[in-house]
């Protein structure tokens, strides 16, 4: 058994989301019944096992999510490796500092130590559309 798949145990995210079936696996595609025999054993679809993890272990609104922040990201890896890596530290300290100074009592889902990501939109130049 691989690390992230004993990490990612979906009854358990579901518990400390405070979600019942319906609301925790319909955000992901999944029926109830599809996601009750998950949570009993059920070997998950490496495509389930991903989403699972971006919306309720990271917790990215995929609605906002566009290809073209990926290009940019790629673009960014490639062109400008330190200016990417500047950028994604202070995104990493901002998303921390938000975090601890929240003091909302919300649980990780996967544990302590656990820092949800953010995903921002590009921003779209006037006249252009995705």
């Amino acid at each position: 058994m691989k690390f992230f798949d004993r990490v990612l145990n979906p009854r358990e995210i579901r518990r400390r989301l405070g979600m019942n079936q319906e609301q925790f696996w319909t955000q992901i595609g999944v029926t109830q019944s599809g996601g009750s025999r998950y949570e009993s054993g059920r070997e998950m679809p490496r495509p389930v096992k991903e989403l699972l993890r971006l919306v309720h272990v990271e917790q990215i609104d995929l609605s906002q999510v566009k290809r073209v922040d990926f290009e940019i990201i790629s673009y960014l890896k490639e062109a400008h490796p330190d200016l990417y890596r500047n950028l994604r530290r202070a995104a990493r300290n901002r998303s921390a500092g938000q975090e601890g100074a929240s003091g909302d009592g919300v649980v990780s889902p996967v544990g302590e130590g656990f820092a949800p990501a953010t995903v921002t939109p590009a921003v779209q130049s006037e006249g252009h559309s995705d």
